[in-house]
């Protein structure tokens, strides 16, 4: 088995493989299947139409110009591959020429009637012996013959078994993590290499074309040589403005129906000699054998097979099988794209094609894959039904066993202009259909994927654009993505805790020195430096000095994951933070997530106790974090309330240098001159004391006591147990409350699951909007998260209010009112920025 894998990669690169087609239509009539154009419905009686009776003789005269196309291709591979199957410069191998030809036939043959019988969902896709001499030596011509023909039908076996492996788990779809730019790309490269092949083909160059100055100095200043690859280039120029003026599809079958004919035309008006003409290169050479088409079937000899040789081709098998499993996964996709189909099955391909290689290999033949550009040219010509496919994998049967003398009468003129064609086709697909469509980023890497396809190869050239598309990737996520959904101040983001409204207009004055920094996507080394810059700016002195922070909270509920360099930057911010001394705050990381690992791995993560005195803490909702910041700050709400009791009236708050504590200072000066302390007297009873808490700072004109003694005397005392329901979600409406002692916790049911909607603490009001407006029942379920006083006012109550004291009901219910608005308003902030 040839292990030259220079010429193995150039013929296979330029030219693909053997041909394939099918029909998706598993369960219609015969004859309803090979055509691929009658219905599904179609059953046997309808026979007895004449139009049957007509398409079946139709259907096949009109797969006739795309059956020739695709026997031209045919042939032009077998002439390719058959000469480069065997080492033809080894003495031993030098007149295994037609070998190779029928060997390849029959590959070609196998892969046909495969692909055809429904192996494949494109109605028209087509589809080392050096080292076996080191091994054994040149002077056992008969072991080294029959060694590397069963290394040629392992080979195909081998890959078949890879193919099948690989479509039977359902590993067909990581083509998926293929860009669509790369895919182009290769088209794109593929269309160059049919140009370059056009060269070698048409000018008949004895090598492979280079990029070099001798090369170019052969193919323009040799006025033969260039008059020959020249001509074709001209046909297929020629070919491309006919398209451009007749739409038909069948210009291209016509065309080079015709083409043949109009040579050998000009060959008799001109009195030209075949066999000149034929040594000139404007003819391929005729093939001079008169062996039969099966005689490569008689090297195979087992008893001569010296299996230690084909075991040292292992490599050169697997190297084989791995550039058929390249070729495939991207050839069937870009097949999709060119033809429009959106329902490739790239498992059902890979299935096919190894059941293909399998029974190649079994049958003494080579490898096989379906190739992308004899495909589409077939297709595009007519040929999109399984029974164009029979007819050509008959007519190639037809050629194999007439024997590969009818290349000789080809004009090198009809396949150079064909690959001409083609290859100019794909490059305009690849460059000009897609300027100003795709970014400029993208069409680089296309642009790169082909300029790397023909100078260094298939292979690199792919690898060259994915490597290109991971850095545009990164580049561009970098560039567009914002790690930064919102970054929002605790006065506009609050928790739904339910406070005294004069702790409520506290925190007002000092939520700025909370800060929410809503994150989202996926957080890597290109996004997290915007974190760290809008944290930077945060504590800027300029900024620090108007707008002191105490509290960064990091929300991470739209995050979709962080690589090893966010977390890592997660540990620089809250160093960052921590020479100023902010609490960082990280909240709505799921649990057993991959971000709680990746963060608990850095350090980053509290499991369960955030009791310590740490620069560092971590809560399950944003709303738990912002509840807890609002805390800490009432905290310093009541040491500074204390220190005014402490000092005199006429004496100010203690100065401290520190802003956040002037922020503080002046927030409790503020609220004192705002209003007056809620009048208590020592002989006040409940529910009279809470009402004067709750009620007499939500207006600022002065309630005299009177009111709230009147308004006590309609209200009821009740208690209740922690974990008690108090209401239930969809119970009446029919009493509002106040709060005097314990917690209440607001519920709602989502997802089948009762989710904590606010808190509500002492001096609260809880449903007065639905006691007001006479709503039919409850929106949420409320329960006693500890043992809790209530003082109830029902509606049978507020209606007795309405009539017998219509002025103080309305002011109470102005006042409440006064309270809801602020709530709500809180609510809706909240609710707004949770996504």
């Amino acid at each position: 088995m040839r292990t030259d894998e220079t010429s193995i990669r150039s013929a296979r690169d330029r030219r693909g493989s053997v041909k394939s087609y099918s029909d998706t239509g598993r369960y219609q009539p015969f004859w309803s299947r090979l055509c691929g154009r009658v219905s599904e419905k179609t059953r046997f009686t309808s026979l007895k139409d004449p139009d049957t009776w007509i398409n079946m003789v139709k259907r096949p005269i009109e797969c006739i110009p795309a059956v020739i196309l695709g026997l031209l291709l045919n042939l032009l591979d077998a002439i390719s591959y058959g000469m480069i199957t065997f080492p033809l410069n080894n003495p031993i191998f030098a007149a295994f020429g037609p070998d190779g030809i029928s060997m390849f036939f029959v590959s070609c043959i196998v892969a046909q009637l495969v692909y055809s019988g429904g192996g494949s969902c494109f109605e028209g896709g087509n589809g080392s012996a050096e080292q076996i001499i080191q091994s054994i030596g040149e002077d056992e011509p008969g072991r080294i013959v029959s060694s590397t023909v069963v290394a040629f039908a392992i080979s195909s076996m081998m890959t078949g078994l890879a193919f099948f492996l690989l479509g039977a788990l359902k590993l067909g779809s990581l083509i998926g993590f293929f860009p669509r730019h790369i895919l182009v790309g290769t088209i794109g490269g593929v269309g160059w290499f049919l140009v370059a092949t056009g060269i070698e083909v048409s000018a008949r160059l004895t090598e492979n074309l280079a990029y070099n100055l001798p090369m170019l100095r052969k193919l323009f200043l040799d006025t033969h040589t260039f008059a020959l690859w020249s001509s074709s280039l001209g046909v297929a120029i020629l070919l491309r403005i006919i398209q451009h003026r007749v739409s038909s599809p069948l210009v291209v079958p016509a065309f080079f129906m015709i083409l043949p004919f109009a040579f050998y035309f000009v060959c008799v008006i001109f009195g030209l000699d075949i066999g000149h003409v034929r040594d000139a290169g404007w003819i391929f050479p005729l093939v001079e054998s008169d062996l039969p088409f099966w005689h490569f079937y008689t090297y195979y000899d087992l008893t001569l097979v010296d299996w230690s040789a084909i075991l040292k081709t292992l490599p050169a098998m697997l190297a084989l099988t791995f550039f058929g499993l390249l070729h495939v996964p991207i050839n069937v996709p870009a097949l999709g794209v060119s033809t429009n189909k959106d329902d490739v099955d790239v498992n059902r391909e890979l299935v096919a094609h190894g059941l293909s290689n399998a029974i190649s290999g079994c049958l003494g033949a080579v490898q096989n894959y379906l190739v992308y550009t004899n495909s589409l040219l077939f297709i595009r010509s007519g040929g999109d039904s399984r029974l164009a496919g029979f007819m050509l994998a008959g007519a190639t049967a037809i050629v194999w066993m007439i024997g590969p003398w009818i290349v000789g009468y080809i004009p090198v003129m009809v396949v150079g202009s064909l690959i001409f064609h083609l290859g100019l086709d794909l490059l305009k697909e690849a460059l000009i259909d897609t300027w100003h469509s795709v970014h400029y980023l993208e069409y680089i890497t296309i642009c790169a994927i082909i300029a790397c396809m023909s100078i260094l190869g298939f292979v690199e050239g792919i690898l060259v654009g994915i490597i290109m598309a991971c850095i545009f990737f990164v580049v561009q996520k970098a560039r567009r993505s914002q790690a930064i959904r919102a970054s929002l101040s605790g006065r506009f983001m609050r928790s739904t805790v339910r406070r005294v409204y004069r702790q409520q207009r506290f925190l007002h004055y000092v939520s700025n020195q909370i800060q929410v920094i809503k994150l989202q996507g996926y957080l890597f080394f290109g996004t997290i430096n915007q974190v760290e810059r809008a944290i930077r700016d945060m504590l800027d002195e300029r900024v620090w000095d108007v707008t002191p922070v105490r509290f960064v909270i990091l929300d991470m509920q739209l995050v979709q994951g962080l690589d090893f360099s966010a977390a890592e930057a997660f540990v620089r911010i809250r160093r960052l933070l921590g020479s100023r001394d902010v609490y960082m705050i990280i909240c709505n990381v799921a649990r057993q997530s991959d971000e709680e690992k990746a963060l608990a791995k850095s350090g980053m993560w509290m499991d369960e106790d955030n009791s310590q005195q740490t620069d560092l803490k971590c809560f399950q909702y944003l709303n738990d974090a912002l509840e807890w910041c609002e805390n800490v700050l009432l905290e310093s709400y009541f040491a500074k309330m204390s220190q005014r009791q402490e000092v005199t009236q006429t004496d100010s708050l203690p100065s401290v240098a520190s802003p956040r504590q002037k922020m503080l200072t002046k927030a409790v000066k503020d609220i004192l001159e705002e209003s007056q302390a809620p009048v208590i007297h020592s002989n006040m009873t409940q529910p009279m004391m809470i009402l004067v808490q709750t009620y007499s700072e939500l207006s600022s004109e002065t309630v005299p006591v009177e009111f709230y003694h009147k308004l006590a005397t309609y209200f009821e005392r009740m208690t209740l147990r922690r974990g008690q329901v108090l209401y239930r979600e969809g119970d009446p409406c029919d009493y509002m409350l106040v709060l005097e002692q314990g917690c209440l916790r607001s519920l709602m049911r989502v997802n089948h699951q009762d989710v904590t909607v606010e808190s509500i603490l002492p001096g609260s009001i809880v449903g007065e909007l639905g006691l007001f407006t006479g709503s039919d029942g409850r929106t949420r379920s409320m329960v006693a998260e500890q043992d809790s006083v209530l003082w109830k006012l029902t509606k049978a109550s507020l209606d007795k209010m309405l009539t017998e004291e219509p002025h103080m009901a309305n002011k109470f219910i102005l006042l409440s009112l006064h309270f809801s608005s602020d709530h709500l308003d809180t609510m809706t902030r909240y609710a707004f920025q949770l996504h």
